[in-house]
């Protein structure tokens, strides 16, 4: 009867151990410092594990590795288990190297190198196979979103070995207020985990760009990323920006209507005090700008921007007042003097006559603190004159006040001989010529 060769394998090899130990036994007292060394290795499945056995002294003693179940892989360099995938790298009396090509989970356990000297010796290794979590897939996004609206997205990736760790990013920065969900997968040895990220949705996550990141040790520091782009959608938001802020009459203006908006707002719609521009040969829309030509007080009032999208209308209010050309002012010159004092003083004076409205409207577009001149000057004009006026009164009463002294010391010059008064006068007024006479000031 012929045997199978695998029975014929076997055979020899049992043959092979058992020739091997009656040799070794009147040596084994010299191999008692023989001891095999082996290292435990860490395989990512679906590679290639290596086992390698090394004896540093060994007196032609032979070498066996096992897998978990017991079952011989290989004696010195004879294979006793077929399997395709265990094949033989070295066999020497100092090492016994085997490789395991396609590792898949069931492969991991404890593998045994057997060194057969009296009593045997053994050295274990353990085969450690890391399960590759698959590609992540980012659940629960719809677009788009409205602002407003909460959003819950959830990040789910299966098979990894030890359980993979999922971390959550929004524009490169990390959000940490997530919940963790581990769970064992039906084969008791791989691991489904599970994460969710919920927000509010705002208008300034649209275009952001939120990441779903899958750390493990079999990536080999290259981690897996699911990403997903958020599209929020939401009222415009309107702002009218003029291109001065001081307008006058004959000047230019450009009202700038900014608006911004998803969907992006339809082209905006211009108003004056609501109702149509009055006057479209001078004020022209240009897509989002009001051009007004050639400034008149006509033109004052409220312009209205208003801008609308599918989710809403917004619109914005600019108050404009127009002003008169700037007036300049000519400094005033005052000139003192003893007896007169002359006051030159020119003033331009506008001869609008401003409205009711306009005096107690109130310019909101006006730079704070600006007041018109006309107080400033008419005061100092009144101040010059009733100075003026002071000085003037002063020096005629000093005058009248000196020539009536005089005339009475004349007088009581001339009583002295004369029997009335004309002839006094005229006696003093005679003496005066030839005698000295006593001069008297008043002050």
């Amino acid at each position: 009867m012929r045997l199978k060769p695998s029975v014929v394998l076997r055979f020899y090899g049992l043959c092979g151990i058992l020739i091997q130990v009656a040799a070794t036994k009147s040596k084994a007292k010299g191999s008692q410092g023989q001891f095999p060394l082996t290292q435990n290795v860490t395989v990512i499945e679906g590679e290639t594990a290596t086992l390698t056995c090394r004896v540093d002294q060994n007196d032609n003693t032979s070498l066996q590795w096992s897998n978990p179940a017991q079952q011989t892989l290989y004696f010195d360099d004879k294979k006793a288990l077929r399997d395709n995938r265990i094949e033989l790298l070295r066999a020497s009396w100092h090492e016994l190297t085997i490789r395991v090509t396609d590792v898949s989970l069931s492969d991991e356990g404890q593998y045994t190198c057997s060194l057969f000297t009296m009593p045997v010796k053994t050295s274990k290794a353990f085969l450690t196979v890391l399960g590759v979590p698959e590609t992540p897939q980012i659940t629960g996004f719809i677009s788009p979103v409205m602002e407003g609206d909460r959003m819950e997205l959830t990040c789910k990736t299966s098979g990894s070995k030890p359980a993979a760790d999922i971390r959550w990013f929004k524009n490169d920065k990390e959000v940490k207020d997530v919940k963790y969900l581990k769970e064992e997968d039906a084969n008791r040895k791989t691991y489904t985990v599970s994460s969710t990220m919920n927000f509010k949705a705002d208008r300034s996550d649209d275009g952001a760009v939120v990441s779903c990141r899958v750390d493990h040790e079999s990536l080999n520091s290259t981690p897996q990323i699911a990403m997903q782009v958020l599209e929020i959608h939401y009222v415009p938001s309107v702002k009218i920006i003029p291109s001065t802020i001081w307008p006058e009459e004959g000047q230019s203006i450009t009202l700038i209507c900014e608006s911004k908006g998803k969907p992006l707002p339809d082209p905006v719609l211009w108003t004056k005090d609501g109702g149509d521009l009055p006057d479209p040969e001078r004020m022209v829309v240009t897509g989002r700008e009001l051009n007004i030509n050639v400034l008149n007080k006509t033109d004052n009032g409220t312009y209205r921007c208003e801008a609308a999208n599918s989710i809403g209308l917004n619109s914005a209010e600019y108050v404009l007042i127009i002003h008169d050309v700037s007036n300049i002012l000519l400094p005033t010159t005052v000139i003192p003097s003893l007896t007169t004092a002359t006051v030159t003083t020119t003033v331009a004076l506008t001869s609008t006559v401003p409205s009711a409205a306009a005096i107690n409207t109130r310019d909101p577009n006006a730079l704070a603190g600006q007041t018109g001149p006309d107080h400033a000057v008419i005061g100092g004009i009144v101040a010059v004159v009733v100075f003026v006026t002071l000085c003037s009164i002063i020096l005629l009463g000093r005058y009248l006040a000196r020539h009536k002294g005089t005339y009475l010391t004349n007088e009581a010059k001339g009583a002295e001989d004369a029997p009335d008064a004309d002839t006094a006068i005229i006696n003093a007024e005679g003496s005066q010529v030839n005698a000295e006479e006593k001069k008297e000031y008043f002050i």
